[in-house]
């Protein structure tokens, strides 16, 4: 099958990226387009919008965090089966890290590696003929990545569509108007999540009905295949399950899993049973390994605090069998969080640290962690939480940033509990 692309990519965050894929994404399915997404970065909110407009799951692709087999390999079964792949860059086009070329974590990494010309949207608000200045340097920053057509976002009028259009040396495939009624809700983390969006379809209706009226959708299919498609790689680095049978806590406040970990582990025969600890139920006893993931905690913390039964059941699960939180399950893991409000409220107590969301600090950016038997992991921190008191335990891991600076020990470590706000992503190459 003949697999075409884009890279839906911006000047910087909050220019529309978001919105313009949905809405495309949305569009194209509603016209019977199979149509696959990826999300460029760590990021565990947009691939569940994405996967809602599409129908499909999709996949995060990181230059950074990826290994390149891991990454060859995971491009590839995300334009499985696909007539359009259509990928969300994270912040701008080019803002990444430091790093070898093709390994900083920008989404242009994947637009050079993969030949996706990128679909540039630009918020033209309080600009005209400049914003084409800004996408002719854009386009010229770099000769492996190409900008084969721009989108312009929130147009304040006819008038200042044609003064911004009149100006673009590129190919202009859709305008858009300002509209407060396309916006998607946002928290702390970002977009609210894709499974609390009060009304999800029909909003993802609205974005497909304002593709048709104001984006070329034909031009937009009309797109070159990719030049090459990578093989399947043999070693991808990708982290071993942890159990055969994984008891993952799963509900509004533990959401985040990457679709590449757990799709990996499945493949490897591990079996995933979820359980709610908002709703008050403990890991199935037929498990062999606990995973509390990332989320809401700290927006979950009462409800948490009186969940007893899950409380007991893990405590009792964690005497003989391993337990590991990552970031907001690493907050759940020990003895007590303080709400946004400032009151504090018990957790399982697994781990001896107490975390705060009323102190908050922005802690933010690629992460190498190191664990005690010598494992090296790559992945991300991105939380507000802070930690006002460390306890006792041993910790998890020494981490760098991606710079290599060193960021010290990390996490706790107490018997069979593990956890950290590190979020895992691959295993280094050796």
């Amino acid at each position: 099958m003949t697999t075409r692309g884009w890279l839906v990519a911006a000047p910087r965050s909050g220019g529309g990226k978001t919105t313009v894929t949905l809405a495309l994404v949305a569009a194209l399915r509603r016209r019977g387009v199979r149509v696959r997404t990826a999300k460029s970065g760590p990021d565990y909110i947009d691939p569940a919008f994405h996967a809602a407009a599409s129908g499909a799951p999709g996949v995060n692709l990181d230059s950074w965090a990826m290994p390149p087999p891991l990454l060859d390999r995971l491009f590839t079964q995300a334009a499985e089966g696909a007539e359009l792949l259509v990928v969300e860059s994270a912040m701008g086009l080019f803002d990444g890290v430091a790093g070898p070329t093709g390994r900083t974590g920008n989404a242009a990494d994947l637009a050079a590696r993969y030949g996706l010309p990128v679909l540039l949207v630009l918020d033209v608000t309080g600009q005209a003929q400049t914003a084409a200045a800004v996408a002719q340097g854009i386009a010229r920053f770099d000769p492996a990545v190409r900008v084969g057509g721009v989108i312009l976002n929130r147009v304040g009028s006819d008038k200042h569509r044609r003064s911004v259009e009149a100006a673009m040396r590129l190919p202009v495939l859709g305008v858009v108007p300002r509209d407060a009624g396309l916006a998607l809700p946002e928290r702390h983390l970002g977009l609210v999540q894709a499974a609390e969006h009060p009304a999800l379809a029909a909003q993802l209706e609205r974005l497909a009905d304002m593709a048709e009226r104001c984006l070329d959708l034909d031009a937009l299919l009309d797109v070159s295949p990719f030049p090459a498609m990578p093989g399947q790689p043999g070693n991808t680095n990708l982290l071993s399950p942890p159990g055969q049978r994984i008891a993952i806590a799963s509900d509004a406040a533990f959401s985040f899993t990457y679709p590449h970990l757990l799709r990996a582990w499945r493949e490897a025969g591990a079996e995933l049973l979820r359980f709610s600890p908002l709703a008050n139920e403990p890991p199935p006893d037929s498990a062999d390994i606990c995973w509390l993931p990332g989320g809401y905690p700290e927006l979950h913390a009462p409800a948490l605090a009186v969940a007893d039964r899950f409380h007991a059941e893990l405590r009792r699960f964690a005497e003989t069998r391993p337990v590991h939180g990552e970031c907001g399950g690493h907050m759940v893991l020990g003895a007590a969080l303080t709400a946004a409000d400032g009151s504090t409220h018990p957790m399982t107590g697994l781990l001896g640290h107490i975390t705060s969301f009323a102190q908050r600090g922005l802690h933010l950016g690629y992460r190498r962690a190191t664990l005690p038997d010598g494992t090296v992991l790559r992945g991300h921190e991105f939380h507000y939480a802070t930690v006002t008191q460390p306890g006792d335990d041993a910790p998890y891991a020494t981490v760098e940033d991606a710079a290599g600076a060193s960021l010290g020990p990390t996490g706790g470590r107490r018997g069979y509990v593990t956890g950290s706000f590190f979020h895992a992503i691959a295993r280094e190459t050796a």
